[in-house]
């Protein structure tokens, strides 16, 4: 992901766009206005709460994990406006008027698995699955940033995602596949 970069830049774009979609609600909260995988929804949150935990809290979408809360694993990364940030590093107000997008909203419009979320599972790039979402997400945004991405461009992105079971080669693999490039001949580092 680049470290935070997108999340400073992300910031200052919300920050000059105007007026905030949300205001403050009863006692203190702020009602907060965005749409969630599509979808426009609304909640209440204090302007202390993380993106994280409103998407969890309050919206129910469990699939974006906490890991570590101190923006070190990943496995909290969504999409805020195409970019690809780290969700317990950003206030939910951050996000008032924003499109956000999960793991819940990758699935195609079937319900079948997405082209990345095929390759992770095609090419065991998991093992408990608990950073797997996040990586998803990273791995999403690298390829609509870079459809041919190569394996450095690919270890570079990933760095701000841990995996703690599978030692990341199946990951790579994964990437590659969903990049329409083949796997064969890959560093097994």
């Amino acid at each position: 992901m680049g470290g935070n970069n997108h999340l400073t830049k992300l910031r200052n774009d919300l920050s000059s766009t105007g007026p905030r979609k949300s205001e403050l609600g009863t006692r203190g909260m702020l009602q907060l206005n965005m749409k969630v995988n599509g979808v426009p929804v609304s909640g209440q949150a204090e302007g202390r709460t993380l993106l994280v935990q409103f998407l969890r809290d309050r919206l129910g979408l469990t699939g974006t994990h906490i890991g570590c809360d101190t923006s070190q694993c990943g496995a909290c990364v969504v999409h805020v406006n195409g970019d690809a940030v780290k969700a317990c590093t950003m206030f939910a107000a951050e996000a008032a008027g924003a499109e956000v997008s999960t793991i819940e909203g990758q699935a195609n419009a079937d319900g079948s698995l997405n082209p990345i979320q095929q390759a992770f599972q095609d090419h065991h790039g998991l093992q408990c699955g608990f950073c797997t979402p996040g990586m998803v997400m990273s791995a999403t945004a690298l390829l609509n940033q870079t459809p041919k991405p190569n394996e450095h461009m690919i270890r570079t992105y990933l760095e701000g995602n841990m995996c703690r079971c599978t030692g990341y080669h199946n990951i790579i693999k994964a990437v590659l596949a969903a990049s329409g490039q083949g796997v064969s001949g890959l560093d097994p580092r």
